[in-house]
């Protein structure tokens, strides 16, 4: 069975950084997109970004300029770094595997 185990999550002040990180494992046996959403409360869970296999991305208009994804392929992992945060990025973020494998989340809390 595929695995997917977030971290990095945390309180920050608005402006500040994150850095999440999300490995996959379990029987995967080639590479995959992969990417993170997030849900905040009372919301639909939305894309923030994503990495094809070959390293194509794809961001939400609100986080493009700010967020930055990449891949680590031979571990199966994958990064979202998060720059000049704000109070509405507060959210439980996802990590995705293709096709719909789904980490556990992970929490992100921006204060003002």
């Amino acid at each position: 069975q595929v695995q997917l185990v977030e971290s990095g999550g945390g309180l920050v002040q608005a402006g500040g950084s994150l850095r999440l990180s999300c490995a996959a494992s379990g029987r995967i046996f080639s590479i995959k997109a992969m990417g993170w959403y997030r849900q905040a409360p009372g919301k639909q869970r939305e894309l923030v970004a994503s990495i094809s296999s070959g390293g194509s991305t794809i961001y939400a208009s609100s986080v493009k300029g700010r967020f930055d994804i990449s891949r680590a392929n031979a571990k199966n992992t994958v990064y979202l770094q998060m720059n000049s945060l704000k109070p509405e990025d507060t959210a439980v973020y996802y990590c995705w595997l293709q096709s719909d494998y789904w980490g556990q989340g992970t929490q992100v809390t921006v204060s003002s």
